[in-house]
């Protein structure tokens, strides 16, 4: 089966993860913090080379993820190969990424949020923290005010904002939210949507992609469409 073209819309945020061929260290060894550190170099290297708005991001030992809203329709794809060209100046042999990666279309208003809690909160969910804010490669801690070292780079989304007022006001209400946490049903539907490379959101939004989107948004019904029949004369 062909596999499906990149799916893309203008000014629409970008659910992202790339997996790696072959993870940075073992579970059991220590956390890799000069990759890690490398990586998220590059990362933002190559946002501002690109000119991607990158809202949210996360560097694990087997994978890179963000929220992102891509400037057009090359410019995920091409920040992508920034990264994984100066990542193969390391390597001895094979390849950087596990296949393509994958992403997944966000719709503003009702599911950012939602993406970057999912997203941030993935180093607890592993256990490699007990809060989010505490894994240093990723923006969860930014987005609390814990860590302000990424603000001359980071793109913090407009649903992000209109948490507070002030920069005080979000970071407490985002502090309150991420450790309310998602429901599982959440968490269920963010996870089939990017593994299937789909949009995320309500009817109104997966309706207005169909003519703005490079393909189509959700999954065809499956079966065969059903016959038409004459009326009888």
């Amino acid at each position: 089966m062909a596999r499906l073209p990149r799916l893309y819309a203008p000014q629409t945020p970008h659910l992202i993860e790339a997996r790696f061929a072959q993870a940075l260290t073992a579970l059991s060894d220590p956390v890799p913090a000069a990759e890690l550190d490398q990586l998220l170099t590059w990362l933002q290297q190559g946002a501002r080379e690109y000119k991607v708005a990158v809202h949210g991001w996360l560097m694990l030992n087997d994978r890179l993820l963000m929220l992102a809203t891509p400037p057009a329709r090359d410019s995920v794809p091409r920040l992508i190969q920034f990264v994984a060209r100066r990542f193969a100046t390391r390597l001895r042999h094979g390849r950087v990424f596990a296949g393509r990666y994958h992403s997944a279309l966000v719709e503003p208003g009702h599911w950012v949020l939602p993406a970057l809690m999912w997203l941030e909160t993935l180093p607890v969910e592993l256990h490699y923290v007990d809060q989010a804010e505490r894994w240093p490669w990723s923006s969860a801690a930014h987005h609390t005010g814990r860590d302000l070292t990424h603000s001359a780079w980071a793109s913090d989304h407009a649903d992000y904002w209109s948490l507070g007022n002030t920069p005080f006001a979000r970071q407490a209400r985002y502090r309150e939210v991420l450790g309310a946490g998602l429901s599982a049903l959440q968490i269920q539907r963010i996870r089939q949507v990017l593994s299937g490379q789909w949009a995320l959101g309500g009817a109104e939004f997966l309706f207005r992609l169909g003519s703005r989107a490079s393909r189509r948004a959700v999954p065809a019904a499956r079966g065969r469409p059903k016959k038409h029949t004459p009326p009888s004369s």
